[in-house]
């Protein structure tokens, strides 16, 4: 059993830094870094049945032709891709009744769209 101190959650049963559920999360998600990049992508989108931001995790789940997708921004720097990661494995791996993790373990499809975090001469300051 996992301990409330290593599974933190919030009241309303959500991951405390994402506040997102399992069901909140399409299996194919779209790492940004930046928050406002999020909408930037979803705007293409058909629907959107998902909305939720706490500090810089802005999240959407919706679709796009046909297909249910999530894009997440994870912030600035590993510290936080870090916590993106680990509560995402959480909302697909852990059972949060029983606080166990899950027999069949699932396997997330992430991509990352974004700049690599250095400049180069040919792409514009605060492009997306």
């Amino acid at each position: 059993m996992i301990k409330d101190s290593e599974l933190i959650l919030n009241p309303d049963g959500s991951v405390y830094h994402l506040n997102l559920k399992p069901e909140n999360i399409a299996h194919d998600i779209i790492f940004v870094g930046d928050q406002d990049r999020v909408e930037a992508i979803t705007k293409y989108f058909d629907t959107i049945e998902f909305t939720t931001q706490k500090r810089e995790f802005k999240t959407q789940t919706g679709t796009y032709k046909g297909k249910r997708l999530t894009v997440l921004s994870t912030g600035i720097g590993p510290d936080n891709i870090d916590i993106v990661l680990n509560e995402l494995d959480a909302l697909v791996n852990i059972d949060f009744t029983t606080r166990t993790i899950k027999p069949q373990l699932t396997q997330l499809n992430i991509f990352r769209v974004g700049t690599s975090g250095s400049l180069q001469a040919d792409i514009p300051v605060d492009s997306i």
